[in-house]
């Protein structure tokens, strides 16, 4: 149970972030999921759910951005998640921004990653998802898909882009995200203004049939702006919000250190909660609660909150498989 902290975090502390998270997808790519098991341990048995039409025998996923090419799907099942968010995933391949592009900053528990969709494009991530299944190593665990838009597509194309990734990807989703609210690729935020993030909805939930759509939301909305965005998803039929994205709120940070990107982690934790909160209260769509989960104390906030499910991605980089555990000990 120490191994991460004692001994694996430091040393991959050592190397800048983005190079030890390339070098954790491989291991976990090429590492059998006995030997993750055996030195991981197993998790603690959750009470399962159903959310969304999906069964969930543990509430604790991976959020997207982790592994945004579907490398490691049985690395994570092996390491504990009940369930992975693959992407975000664009229509066209694409690099991302320019290095460096991911930052740490342990005293504050957080991360700034400015990203960009770095991924392979969704057909070469269908093609891997694909082959995954023919091998018989599809994870047994529930996988969803983070969509979102290419960065050369302009904004009054964004439906027929988000489309040709759900096409491509529909087989392989137990559930799917529209991504309207990264901060990293200019103007994509814009998409979601009603009107825009409509029109997207539709044109996916008319080919979905029953697959669970969800919309991933920012933390830096308004109130009121949230609230107008689920009732419009609750009026489509889209299944739930994922709350939220990464926030552009920097004030946690000293100015000296600061860097442009979204902001993940610990400052995010609060705002994260209370937006799920007002969700909760205003519509009936299911949440998946992302952002600032650290320990099993803030894992219950989200699910006292009204979050069904949650996700971890900046606890996991801080705490490891360990923090799973935490969560299931407390069975929130």
């Amino acid at each position: 149970m120490t191994f991460y902290p004692a001994i694996l975090r430091p040393l991959l502390f050592r190397l800048d972030a983005e190079t030890a998270h390339r070098l954790v997808l491989c291991q976990l790519r090429i590492f059998p999921p006995a030997l993750l098991r055996a030195v991981f341990g197993r998790p603690p048995r959750f009470r399962p759910r159903t959310v969304f039409g999906v069964d969930f025998s543990n509430p604790v996923g991976l959020a997207a951005g982790l592994d945004k090419n579907g490398v490691a799907l049985r690395g994570w099942e092996a390491l504990g998640f009940g369930f992975v968010e693959l992407g975000t995933i664009t229509a066209k391949p694409q690099p991302g921004n320019p290095r460096p592009r991911l930052f740490r900053f342990p005293a504050q528990e957080s991360l700034i990653n400015r990203l960009g969709f770095n991924n392979d494009g969704a057909n070469a991530v269908a093609a891997r998802c694909q082959a995954l299944r023919q091998t018989g190593k599809w994870p047994r665990i529930p996988v969803g898909i983070n969509i979102g838009k290419s960065k050369t597509t302009p904004l009054d194309q964004a439906k027929d882009d988000y489309l040709l990734s759900f096409r491509a990807l529909r087989g392989f989703g137990d559930y799917f995200v529209i991504n309207v609210s990264s901060p990293n690729t200019p103007g994509l935020r814009d998409l979601q203004e009603i009107s825009r993030l409509r029109e997207i909805v539709r044109a996916i939930a008319h080919e979905a049939g029953e697959k669970p759509l969800l919309v991933k939301i920012a933390p830096d909305l308004p109130d009121q702006q949230a609230i107008e965005i689920a009732a419009s998803c609750q009026q489509e039929g889209i299944a739930g919000l994922v709350a939220t994205n990464t926030t552009l709120d920097h004030s946690a940070l000293p100015k000296e250190i600061d860097e442009q990107g979204g902001l993940s982690g610990r400052p995010l934790a609060g705002r994260s909660t209370e937006l799920i909160r007002i969700l909760r209260s205003a519509s009936s769509l299911q949440i998946i609660g992302s952002g600032g989960v650290m320990d099993a104390a803030s894992a219950k906030e989200k699910f006292d909150a009204g979050a069904r499910l949650i996700q971890i991605y900046s606890g996991f980089i801080y705490r490891g498989p360990r923090l799973i555990r935490e969560i299931g000990s407390g069975q929130c």
